[in-house]
């Protein structure tokens, strides 16, 4: 029987944001943005260990105070993904250990997702994978609410910022929404990083779909929970809200 790969959580930060300048740091009830999804994140048992990755002096300072664990990482990174790979090198994690790309803007996010992401790498075929949520007809005219369709055997045939599928006769839905967190082994989070940014990629502005253009293959569970990321101010108080009834 083959023994079952570590399991590691990444948090990328970075204080810069176009709609929301230092959004890590935001307080919801009382504690920071980085302090609601470090601790929602441990409360998944999977994982080994989880740590925050951060190119900025104030959100290094604040996760040393909050005993989190950080590390800071470069200023060159063009994306999330670049970063939580810098991450996993310092950690020295091993080509068949398992990465959680965990976003930082989801102060509300329900552990049991994470679970859910690591369970198909109980498989040593896979290697990437994703989750994905039934979504609305009328979310799906959404285009920052990203559609996925997929094979028989849950494996992703393309992501979207389109309604996927198109509804040729009228009929519209299922729609799945993909939900932005990431499972990778480390041996193809390298390969992934390491690729050129393709023609559908640059496209749809969706760097997922450069996995898809060079022949991997993405894994996608379809899960009953919804993320909840925080874009701009005004959604501080709607993940308060949704905190809260978690509480209750």
């Amino acid at each position: 029987m083959t023994a079952l790969p570590k399991y590691y959580g990444i948090i990328p930060t970075r204080y810069a944001s176009s709609r929301f300048k230092g959004k890590p740091l935001a307080p919801i009830l009382g504690k920071p943005m980085i302090w609601h999804v470090y601790t929602r994140a441990r409360q998944c048992s999977e994982l080994e260990k989880v740590v925050l990755a951060t190119d900025d002096d104030r959100i290094f300072a604040a996760a040393q105070e909050l005993d989190i664990p950080v590390l800071m990482t470069s200023t060159e990174h063009t994306c999330g993904t670049e970063r939580v790979l810098e991450a996993a090198r310092k950690l020295k994690i091993p080509a068949d250990g398992v990465i959680l790309n965990i976003q930082g803007d989801e102060p509300a996010l329900e552990p049991e997702m994470l679970s859910e992401l690591l369970g198909p790498f109980t498989d040593p075929e896979v290697q990437v994978a994703t989750l994905a949520h039934e979504i609305t007809a009328e979310q799906a005219q959404d285009p920052d609410l990203v559609k996925v369709v997929l094979s028989t055997d849950n494996k992703a045939l393309y992501f979207s910022r389109s309604p996927i599928p198109y509804p040729r006769d009228g009929k519209t839905g299922p729609y799945l929404g993909h939900i932005g967190l990431y499972g990778f082994r480390m041996k193809t989070l390298e390969e992934f990083v390491a690729l050129k940014k393709g023609a559908l990629e640059q496209r749809e502005k969706l760097e997922q779909l450069r996995l898809l253009e060079n022949g991997f293959t993405i894994q996608v569970v379809q899960t009953t929970h919804k993320g909840y990321g925080v874009d701009r101010p005004a959604d501080i108080a709607i993940v308060e809200g949704i905190i809260l009834s978690k509480k209750s």
